[in-house]
């Protein structure tokens, strides 16, 4: 039986007690590269963060490749923001990694030369390789968004999932990052992105989310990317900027 890669029904989710997203359902099958946007507050983050159980869910149900998400969590990568990183910490690039990879061993299993291979092929993938030996905190915003996502490569997932990974970016960093995304899905792999930049939307993924703490647009970028459905999920903004005179 296929499964979809993503399945969620009425979930509601609420942040210092007040209701960040309402009863959103919706299914995302295999091989999507998925944005989701909306406008600041909109619930984009904590929308991602409630699918991954790194917050309390109010009620609903998320199901990933027909499992719960403990069940599955192997099967899954998860890019954070970056200032939810510590940069400071005195880790490697090869062993940030490396980190990919553990996961997949066996309890108490250390790396292997064979999985130190693999870590720095997926260095070589994002173009990080000659930058291997050199400290995290070191690199620039788009090398060290590289660097994690090629940390999730490492992890072999299914499922990926990445929250704002353009932003404090150069271009040549997003260009590769985007490359790269579409390539997984073109390898049958599913990737989930919280993203701001509506100007890109259309360049980047192949289906939208359009959230406003509740679903205001879901499906195929042409389909969600209409005037009417976009305003409707930002007419507090619109109204702000008309109020402004802008």
């Amino acid at each position: 039986m296929k499964y979809a890669a993503i399945s969620i029904k009425d979930l509601h989710v609420s942040y210092y007690g007040n209701e960040a997203i309402k009863g959103v359902s919706l299914s995302v099958n295999p091989g999507n590269l998925v944005g989701i946007i909306g406008p600041n507050g909109a619930g984009k983050s904590t929308f991602l963060k409630a699918l991954l159980n790194l917050i309390p869910k109010d009620k609903g149900d998320v199901m990933v490749l027909g499992k719960s998400i403990n069940e599955v969590r192997k099967k899954i990568a998860y890019v954070p923001q970056r200032n939810d990183i510590d940069w400071d910490f005195p880790i490697t690039v090869l062993d940030a990694v490396l980190l990919g990879t553990y996961p997949n061993l066996k309890l108490f299993r250390r790396p292997k030369k064979k999985d130190k291979l693999w870590a720095m092929e997926c260095l070589e993938r994002v173009g990080m390789e000659e930058f291997s030996k050199r400290q995290i905190g070191e690199l620039s915003g788009g090398q060290q968004q590289r660097v994690f996502l090629a940390r999730a490569l490492a992890q072999n997932a299914e499922v990926f999932f990445l929250d704002e990974p353009f932003v404090g970016v150069d271009v040549s960093s997003e260009e590769t990052i985007v490359k790269i995304l579409k390539e997984l899905c073109w390898q049958g792999k599913t990737v989930i992105v919280v993203h701001h930049d509506l100007s890109k939307a259309n360049d980047y993924f192949n289906q939208l989310i359009l959230l406003n703490k509740e679903l205001i647009g879901f499906g195929a970028v042409s389909e969600v990317f209409q005037t009417d459905i976009i305003e409707r999920a930002y007419k507090s903004q619109f109204a702000f900027m008309n109020e402004m005179g802008v």
